[in-house]
């Protein structure tokens, strides 16, 4: 078993480089090498050159060289997860980074296991036609914070199932985790076919607007998003832009509370809150709106937060000061228009650590920062309605529509409601459980493309017709 030691010494800068601290502490944990626009031309020309040979090893041996760099995660998930936990802040247990490690592998052996066979499309007096699916060529990728190693893998992992090269610049907040799973799956991967580079926005800014790339992918921001849209437009490489969201949640009259507590407080504050697809805003029937939120508050008030290496803990530090400084606004801006803190705020604002406890809140109006703005952050506001289809407008009146959710007893009456929703996703009695064979994107502002299953390699591949 790797040990946590060695692991970050592998990637860390020796001297130089960004520090990089624990958001917990505040103790640095390491430094992050600083590449530049020469280090990106080496990256590219080192992928194009190991690309072509790549693809030509056919799906059988790519699959079996992802399933080999799974095994290698897998020997290496402890030591993984305790450098998510100090660089990212999420706890080692529960939905927490040990979660996050495991993760990594299953989503890497779904991209080798899912099948993409060629599709007869066309076959009569008239001819025929066949759909294949080749790789894109070079992908680029620029990953977030929130779930660093996860969402990685949910990038490369099918993009060199398809046959691609990749090269990746995750975010300058939680570099080390990145280039510490690129060094583990390098063990097992040809050389070039892979890799990492650590910087500021600067360097994703020329990633995305390089021309050697055929495909990009994004997981962050909205703003971001339409920057690198907006970057890549002279190159036209295909894009999958998964974007910021504001997910609501509609708990109908018939839902007991106590039985959706649970799952709704998971669906809120998984990663404590820092998720692109978390219930950030919750409307719940004025019949059992008092009761969904003691029920909440209630489970809120078990779980224990602190560091994230303590085993005890189940949420962790916001690991941004600017996120802190978002989330412990919105709440105050919250307070100041009347709304009622059932549970949280008054976070210790000197103390090193980031903790902001989990805070409901209620009593705002439809249009309350809190509401409208995406926090990012456990911090739920919960809103009574009495007209479901003022909920349904209430829910559809933002421009993002990444995921939401219905909450029922009546399966059958929650899918209808759910048909009438504007998101990609729509879950039922659940919020925010992704599946590596279940497509997953956004509309509106949330962005575009899907990842996931036969939808996600085919994104990351080009499509070609062979006619007769």
């Amino acid at each position: 078993m790797e040990s946590y030691e060695n692991l970050l010494a592998a990637v860390a800068a020796p001297e130089g480089g960004r520090p990089v601290a624990d958001p917990a502490t505040g103790e640095e944990i390491g430094r992050a090498p600083e590449h530049g626009a020469e280090d990106l031309e080496r990256a590219v020309a080192a992928a194009r050159a190991a690309q072509p040979a790549w693809e030509a090893l056919g799906h059988e041996e790519r699959s079996r060289l992802l399933n080999a760099a799974a095994d290698a995660v897998d020997r290496s998930a402890e030591a993984l997860a305790l450098l998510i936990s100090r660089e990212q802040g999420k706890p080692l247990n529960g939905p927490g980074s040990r979660f996050e490690a495991g993760g990594v592998a299953a989503w890497l052996r779904a991209a080798a296991a899912t099948p993409l066979a060629p599709e007869r499309v066309l076959d009569d007096e008239s001819g025929q036609a066949t759909l294949t699916y080749r790789a894109a060529g070079l992908v680029g990728a620029i990953g977030p914070w929130n779930w660093p190693a996860l969402i990685a893998s949910w990038q490369f992992g099918p993009a060199l199932r398809m046959g691609n090269a990749v090269v990746m610049k995750p975010s300058e907040d939680t570099p080390l985790t990145v280039l510490a799973l690129a060094a583990i799956v390098n063990r097992v991967l040809p050389e070039g076919v892979l890799t990492v580079l650590s910087g500021d926005g600067g360097l994703g800014a020329a990633l995305a607007a390089h021309p050697a790339f055929d495909k990009i992918m994004f997981t962050g921001s909205t703003r971001t998003g339409k920057a690198i849209a907006a970057s890549s437009a002279g190159n036209l490489p295909r894009l999958t832009l998964e974007l910021g969201g504001n997910d609501p949640g509609i708990v109908l009259p018939d839902a007991d509370p106590a039985a959706i507590a649970e799952d709704l407080f998971w669906g809120a504050f998984i990663n404590t809150g820092q998720t692109c697809a978390a219930l950030k805003r919750l409307y719940v029937h004025e019949s059992v709106h008092d009761g969904v939120v003691e029920a909440l508050a209630e489970v809120a008030a078990r779980m224990p937060m602190g560091p994230g290496v303590e085993e005890e803990s189940m949420l962790g530090p916001l690991t941004t000061a600017e996120q802190f400084r978002i989330v412990d606004g919105l709440v105050e801006q919250a307070r100041a228009a009347g709304g009622r803190l059932v549970t949280g705020g008054d976070p210790d604002r000197g103390a090193p650590g980031r903790f902001y406890p989990a805070t409901i809140v209620t009593g705002l109006p439809a249009d309350a920062g809190l509401v409208v703005e995406e926090q990012f952050g456990p911090a739920l506001p919960v809103l009574p309605y009495t007209d479901l289809d003022e909920a349904v407008s209430q829910a559809n009146a933002l421009d993002v529509g990444l995921g939401a959710s219905v909450w029922s007893g009546d399966v059958e009456r929650a899918k209808r409601v759910a048909a009438r929703i504007e998101a990609g996703t729509v879950w039922i009695n659940k919020h925010g459980t992704l599946h590596p064979m279940v497509p997953f994107g956004g509309v509106k502002g949330s962005g575009y493309g899907l990842e996931f299953g036969v939808e996600g390699l085919k994104a990351v591949a080009v499509p070609q017709v062979i006619a007769a």
